[in-house]
């Protein structure tokens, strides 16, 4: 297609992280500049370095007319679901204090009083509060952008490393910019 000729996606891509430049291949997609077929293997290569496994699994069968995923696929879905499973096991005494509104409405400001007040109250450590930030991440690469954005912002009232704070941030515009929320990303 002529259009084709001034594509910038290719260009800009390989300085995107991989889930915000999957909806330009999706733009391309619905505009027809490029076959589907390549836009579908440029979709696979994206989504297999992701959790996205399902999803990869589901191209790769479109792509290559199977009835099912290939094992390497399979055997990733299974480290996935088991890696999720154990993370949401361990964040989980820290993920129901969160939920509480009665816990969340004696949160101030300074982290370090909520960091204390958890401790003291429901023996909710700093590797809790670690292991929210991975929970988060790990929502995040599974394409679970709204969870992601809700573990994040519970997390920002809890982050001991002020470095971090700003990944923290940068995570929660790229999940907002996934679901289309800019009004939430702040």
């Amino acid at each position: 297609a002529k259009m084709a000729q001034y594509d910038l996606v290719s260009k800009l891509t390989p300085y995107f992280d991989r889930h915000l430049a999957f909806p330009l291949l999706e733009f391309l997609q619905e505009k027809n500049l490029y076959g589907e077929e390549s836009l579908n293997e440029a979709k696979l290569v994206l989504l297999e370095k992701t959790n996205m496994v399902d999803y990869a699994s589901d191209i790769y069968m479109h792509l290559h007319k199977a009835s099912e995923a290939p094992q390497y696929l399979k055997d990733r879905r299974e480290e996935v679901v088991a890696r999720l499973k154990h993370l949401q096991s361990v964040v989980e005494p820290l993920l129901k204090c969160l939920q509480n509104s009665s816990v969340v409405k004696n949160f101030r400001q300074d982290r370090s009083y909520n960091i204390k007040f958890l401790n003291e109250q429901f023996d909710v450590t700093t590797q809790h509060i670690d292991l929210l930030y991975q929970y988060a991440k790990f929502q995040y690469e599974c394409g679970n952008y709204s969870l992601a954005s809700e573990l994040l912002q519970s997390y920002k009232s809890l982050c001991p490393d002020s470095n971090r704070l700003i990944e923290v941030q940068w995570g929660k515009l790229a999940s907002e910019l996934l679901l289309n929320d800019m009004d939430r990303s702040k």
